[in-house]
């Protein structure tokens, strides 16, 4: 399927989800191209030389995602943010503005090690009310690009139940 900001391919009953920008319901919440260009470095996959973002990049892209498109934390997010949390993920956030998100993350992250909570956590309205909007307030790209989940969702016959589903929904 292609999208304005994504391709997903699925073969045998894996899906693989390419960006070219972090978005959700074709709403840009990060700069994909600055991610590539400043926050990138070379890895090794089975032996293979690749390009791959760098550890505190990959925090802040994790917790971005955990609570701008998923709205829900996963045991994996904060297994990230735990392993590879430091100075550099907090720049990332930074300057890439999901700042927010990163301290929203962290805090689920310490309700599931404090056993307060358990993953997947589900992020709570007032939550998403806040990051959302002060996402808006401050980012250009993101509100320019907002008015395109209207489209999104009128594309789609069954956006009534998608969004039903998404707020009920407990894991992926």
């Amino acid at each position: 399927m292609v999208e304005p900001y994504t391709v997903t391919l699925e073969r045998r009953g894996f899906i693989v989800d390419l960006y070219t920008e972090p978005a959700f319901a074709w709403v840009v919440y990060m700069d994909g191209g600055r991610l590539l260009r400043e926050c990138s470095e070379d890895v090794e996959l089975a032996g293979v030389p690749a390009r791959g973002l760098s550890r505190g990049a990959e925090v802040a892209v994790a917790a971005a995602h955990a609570v701008y498109k998923e709205h829900l934390v996963l045991l994996m997010d904060c297994l990230v943010a735990w392993s590879w949390l430091g100075g550099e993920a907090w720049s990332v956030a930074a300057e890439c503005g999901v700042e927010a998100a990163l301290v929203e993350l962290l805090r689920a992250c310490r309700l599931v090690a404090g056993g307060l909570a358990e993953a997947p956590l589900r992020l709570g309205p007032g939550a998403l009310l806040r990051v959302y909007a002060g996402k808006a307030a401050r980012d250009p790209v993101f509100r320019a690009t907002l008015p395109n989940a209207l489209e999104y969702l009128l594309s789609r016959g069954d956006a009534g139940a998608r969004v039903l589903a998404r707020i009920a929904r407990k894991s992926y």
